[in-house]
């Protein structure tokens, strides 16, 4: 019987850029894998922060941003051979957050957007009974990530969760601690040394975002790769918390 991992990911890169070598791995291993975007909705037209964010990564002002990175997301999934999918909930400038200290700092008042998150992650729970659920721990505080967090406390996990490192905050901090609710659970290296090249190029195909997260997509490769090998202390791996299911990684 295939075993499935749901992949959670509040933007359309996270998932890629921090487990994308253990997607690749469970892919190898026989599992489906669904990776599961949240923050997807188009808004157009874009203003405010929300368009300054899609005008400081280059872009035009009358593309459409999120359709745009949703192409990104379906091109880095077939690398992995994964599932994508997008829940289609507005990401934090079209929710208020209108600077980017905000995406940074107190969730706003009235901001509830974990409540429909929670059920949306609930209704697929049901659906694909996942035996491992990945999920961002929180580094670097960005809102939306917490408010995933928020959401799949609320959610009732029949198997295994593991909790990413979040990327590239975990690069610019390789020291930060995940959000408090998470910090008292063990860590679990995986190995991604036949991995690393699928999840390089994946990472790549979010050409949208690349140039304003690392300067370009040799920098972006080069800048992922340093990082698996200081995960792994010399061989290339990704760090996460909490559990993987006994023999998930075993070839079928």
């Amino acid at each position: 019987m295939t075993r499935t991992a749901l992949a959670l990911s509040p933007h359309l890169d996270d998932a890629v850029f921090s487990c994308g070598g253990l997607l690749a791995r469970l892919a190898d291993a026989g599992w489906r894998v669904c990776m599961v975007t949240a923050f997807t909705q188009s808004v157009v037209p874009a203003s405010g922060f929300a368009l300054a964010c899609q005008l400081d990564k280059g872009l035009p002002p009358d593309i459409v941003y999120m359709a745009l990175r949703r192409a990104e997301d379906g091109a880095a999934a077939a690398i992995l051979g994964v599932e994508p999918r997008w829940l289609g909930l507005p990401e934090a400038p079209h929710r208020g957050y209108d600077s980017a200290p905000a995406l940074f700092g107190a969730v706003r008042a009235g901001d509830d957007i974990w409540h429909p998150l929670a059920g949306q992650l609930t209704a697929l729970v049901d659906e694909l009974q996942p035996a491992l659920v990945l999920a961002p721990q929180g580094l670097g505080a960005h809102v939306d990530h917490r408010q995933m967090i928020r959401a799949l406390q609320a959610v009732q996990v029949p198997g295994a969760t593991a909790w990413y490192r979040d990327t590239p905050y975990a690069i610019r901090n390789p020291a930060a601690l995940p959000d408090v609710a998470l910090a008292g659970l063990g860590e679990v290296m995986v190995e991604i040394v036949q991995a690393l090249d699928r999840k390089l190029m994946a990472a790549c195909a979010y050409a949208s975002q690349v140039g304003f997260q690392f300067g370009g997509p040799a920098p972006a490769a080069a800048a992922l790769q340093a990082f698996a090998l200081h995960e792994g202390n010399g061989t290339a791996a990704e760090r996460l918390r909490g559990t993987l299911p006994h023999g998930a990684l075993a070839q079928p």
